[in-house]
């Protein structure tokens, strides 16, 4: 399996270097990841061996994510083989990348669903990709740290179950802030070929896990807003 943390994050590889001085960021810059490493080195609850598998996944999958997130153009992606490239939720008709995009990529592609949409408490259809960008930094100002908790296959078939957390701190859709954890917990599958490019992503998870902690909060004013201190700054 590839080594990923040769870019400039200990966690994350292609944000920095020479591999990326034509990348175009989504938010003008590089991602910082400086605040949910520390949010994920204070509440991880594995310690994985440098070199294992499952640091190699954990960084994998921390790397995708980075990439999905922050990086503007499908040809900047150092960890997805675009032309086979597709991603699915809870057992959906799989997406390609760029019908993925299209869905304001990030959350809304995380957080489809087939409630009615007077329902949504979050509605994919409806956020735009900076709408969606700023919902979750605001409230989660630390971040939404991931952690793999089991690997149980490798490539070129890698499952594994994840954990993601984060605290709100910030006010979520008209909720006030709780300041409590969120935690979701979830399987995935990623098939890869033989240069470990991701071709394939399977996402198997309850997103009410999610958006029920954040919708906990007594409601508040729709004319208050509150905004990342940081707008390009790392989430996962």
């Amino acid at each position: 399996m590839a080594n990923y943390k040769d870019g400039g994050d200990k966690y994350r590889s292609h944000i920095h270097g020479e591999g990326e001085k034509d990348t175009e960021w989504r938010y003008g810059e590089p991602p910082n990841y400086d605040l949910v490493n520390k949010l994920f080195e204070e509440g991880k609850t594995k310690e994985w061996a440098p070199g294992s598998l499952e640091e190699r996944v954990e960084n994998m999958v921390k790397t995708w994510e980075m990439e999905m997130f922050h990086k503007k153009r499908p040809q900047d992606f150092k960890t997805v083989k675009h032309q086979n490239y597709t991603f699915s939720l809870n057992g959906r008709k799989p997406i390609t990348l760029e019908e993925k995009l299209q869905l304001g990529g990030g959350y809304n592609s995380l957080l489809q669903t087939s409630l009615p949409e007077e329902l949504r408490a979050y509605n994919p259809a409806k956020e735009t990709r900076s709408s969606s960008h700023e919902a979750f930094t605001t409230a989660f100002r630390r971040g939404f740290a991931l952690e793999i908790v089991h690997v149980y296959s490798g490539p070129p078939t890698i499952v594994y179950k994840f954990r993601h957390w984060g605290f709100m701190e910030g006010p979520f859709k008209g909720h006030a802030p709780t300041g409590d954890i969120v935690e979701l917990y979830g399987m995935a599958i990623f098939h890869v070929d033989d240069e470990m490019k991701i071709e394939r992503v399977e996402f198997f998870y309850d997103p009410g896990e999610l958006l029920g902690g954040l919708l906990k909060g007594t409601k508040i004013e729709s004319s208050e807003k509150s905004h990342s201190s940081c707008p390009f700054m790392g989430t996962i």
